[in-house]
């Protein structure tokens, strides 16, 4: 299949080193032979270079290579034809106008509900009444439908001709069409029809994150097996989306993700895996300087690439990624969202994505230990996905040492300046406390604290497992942190509601399901399950629970707090 790559700055930032190894694998190291391209966002326009040659034997793309032309916002593509012949109408990126913006879509993989060799007996349908109900328990009607009533429209046709396109969300007619025969083409053009018909004024950076979530959802429904949707979206200058539905083609070994690494200050000579070549960015970058860099596989051999979860949707913005809707009204907040001179932008509703679990679970916590909430009951404790750090804040009182845990370097940024937490961690929570093989600790620390204990009596997770499927991990890493001490771990969950669920068989049964949102719901069951297998005792469980404000309307979940003895 093809490969992506992408690159979001916070400072204008060119991409030689990037763009050299990955050139290589367009016809060189790798069999992506049909074509190239590269779009690069300069102010409110788009610099783009397409070829139908191998990228690797390509007199442009040799030029490029050695340009260095500046962004803050870039992607590229190779391409290895499945679909659509070797011609430069099928050659990524695409491009489009909407509302005054220049938008850019790159994609890997297949998408049989767009797919030209799709059997028309199995065309896109709504599939809305498989998933849970609007307004039942862990789901709103917010999240259950895609924004303002977005909602599955029946195509008869998967050809992505002019006379029928597949639709997505609200949209009945079609502004944007395909001009190649990629799957890939039409996919954008039904999400920027979706998109264009649902909002009049420019959607904020949550909304419009919520907004692709939903479509990405509708566009593997029915075929989420046989579906491979990678994709980077560039929409202006500041933004650039990144979707993951990874996969390997039937018969084929080979697996098609995302990967992606920030690199920041203090900077590090990096390797490229392609050619045997170096640059340390300690002698070219500066203090302020970051990037993010996007590539379906790692393009150096000597750094810390982190792959795509399963639908996960990241935002990038200023060379960090966002993956919470109230992470992405921050930014907006700051003055960063769409940017238009055609139409007017929204603005974010001061009661939109209210927070409270926070508040929730730790009197939660304190009823079911026996505690009062005002003195010191946990000696060292860890908050899991810490965010902003307002978690932290709540949970600070009642404890001596406090470590904060989250993937965002920027929101540890933020966690750290409100002074509530004695270590902050950058790192993923399913590994960041298991130590490696030498004994240090995984994941980039903010202060030289190496020698601290990695032990805990209290473990927390405010809205974490919303992002992660699978929590065995989670699970396992937790209990290991805390046998030692024995302790309490607490979090909280959105809640499949059970008695709409038609599996019985929880042999084959995951345990949890993506939601129309693109946020996991789990079954009560599962994380009983989990509870019990690694030693839990379950102190109190809340059966229906007003976790937060979505729109205005509640998202209902439950809260837990476990309790493991000491070893």
């Amino acid at each position: 299949m093809c490969q992506l790559m992408g690159m979001n700055c916070a400072t204008p930032t060119d991409f030689n080193f990037s763009f050299r190894g990955f050139k290589c694998r367009g016809g060189n190291t790798d069999i992506h032979a049909h074509g190239w391209g590269v779009a690069i966002y300069e102010g409110r326009g788009v610099r783009t270079f397409h070829d139908t040659l191998p990228c690797a034997q390509s007199p442009i793309a040799d030029m490029v290579s050695k340009y260095p032309i500046k962004t803050l916002n870039m992607m590229a593509h190779i391409r290895y034809a499945t679909q659509g012949s070797v011609s430069l109408e099928n050659v990524h990126p695409y491009q489009r106008e909407m509302w005054g913006i220049q938008w850019t879509f790159a994609h890997n993989g297949d998408v049989p509900n767009f797919s030209s060799t799709s059997s028309a007996s199995s065309p896109m349908k709504n599939h809305v009444a498989q998933h849970q109900q609007c307004g039942e328990e862990g789901m709103t009607t917010a999240e259950c439908a895609p924004a303002s009533t977005m909602t599955t429209t029946a195509s008869t046709s998967t050809l992505p001709t002019q006379n029928s396109m597949p639709m997505l969300g609200s949209c009945t007619e079609a502004i944007y069409h395909p001009v190649g025969d990629t799957d890939s083409e039409a996919v954008f053009c039904a999400m920027l029809n979706a998109l264009r018909s649902e909002f009049k004024t420019l959607p904020t950076l949550p909304v419009l994150y919520e907004a692709i979530q939903k479509l990405c959802c509708e566009i593997v429904r029915g075929h989420e097996k046989e579906t491979i949707l990678n994709f980077l979206l560039g929409c202006g200058n500041f933004t650039l989306f990144a979707f993951s539905w990874p996969g390997s083609r039937e018969g084929s070994t080979v697996w098609n993700g995302l990967h992606y690494l920030v690199r920041s200050p203090p900077f590090s000579t990096a390797r490229l895996k392609d050619e045997d070549y170096s640059v340390n960015f300690n002698e070219t970058n500066g203090p302020i300087d970051r990037v993010a860099i996007i590539a379906t596989k790692p393009l150096t051999s000597n750094e810390q690439w982190k792959e795509l979860k399963r639908g996960q949707l990241l935002m990038f913005d200023n060379g960090l990624p966002y993956s919470r809707p109230w992470e992405c009204a921050g930014i907006e907040r700051r003055g960063r969202g769409l940017s238009s001179r055609a139409i007017p932008r929204g603005e974010i509703c001061p009661h939109r994505y209210q927070y409270n679990i926070p508040k929730f679970l730790f009197e939660s916590v304190c009823k079911a230990i026996g505690k009062d909430c005002s003195v010191v009951w946990a000696e060292r404790a860890v908050d899991l996905g810490c965010g902003s750090g307002q978690s932290g804040a709540q949970f600070r009182p009642c404890v001596e040492h406090l470590t904060g845990l989250d993937l965002n370097p920027e929101m540890a940024k933020e966690a750290r300046a409100r002074g509530c937490y004695d270590r902050i961690v950058v790192g993923d929570a399913e590994c960041i406390l298991h130590k490696d093989e030498y004994g240090t600790y995984m994941g980039s620390w903010e202060h030289d604290d190496y020698e601290g204990s990695w032990e805990y009596d209290f473990v927390f997770a405010c809205d974490l497992f919303a992002y992660i499927g699978d929590l065995s991990n989670i699970f396992s890493t937790v209990r290991k942190c805390l046998e030692n001490r024995g302790g309490t771990f607490a979090f909280s969950a959105e809640i499949v509601n059970e008695s709409l669920d038609e599996s019985n068989d929880k042999e084959n049964d995951a345990g949890f399901v993506m939601q129309s949102c693109a946020r996991f719901a789990h079954k009560r069951w599962y994380i009983r399950s989990l509870a019990e297998e690694n030693g839990f005792e379950t102190l109190s469980c809340t059966e229906s629970t007003v976790l937060r404000k979505h729109d205005e309307l509640d998202v209902f979940g439950s809260l837990y707090v476990l309790s493991l003895p000491s070893s």
